[in-house]
């Protein structure tokens, strides 16, 4: 059931991976500075550290509970 809902959630977010925004052109698309400096970057970039946080937590707290 989680590969299946994963899956999905992948597939809803697509869209977004490939959103093409300004900014290609600006700020030479193709450098790790434009990774860092756009804003659609940025959001995802935090989004992911932030669910990276919440998950490593999530997984040390129900580790601690079964010991």
């Amino acid at each position: 059931m989680r590969k299946i809902t994963s899956l999905y959630l992948l597939i809803f977010l697509l869209p977004l991976i490939s959103f093409a925004h300004e900014g290609h052109g600006h700020t030479h698309g193709f450098t790790i500075t434009h990774y860092f400096v756009e804003p659609e970057h940025l959001a995802v970039l935090i989004g992911v550290v932030v669910a990276g946080i919440v998950y490593f937590r999530y997984r040390r707290k129900k580790e601690k509970v079964v010991e």
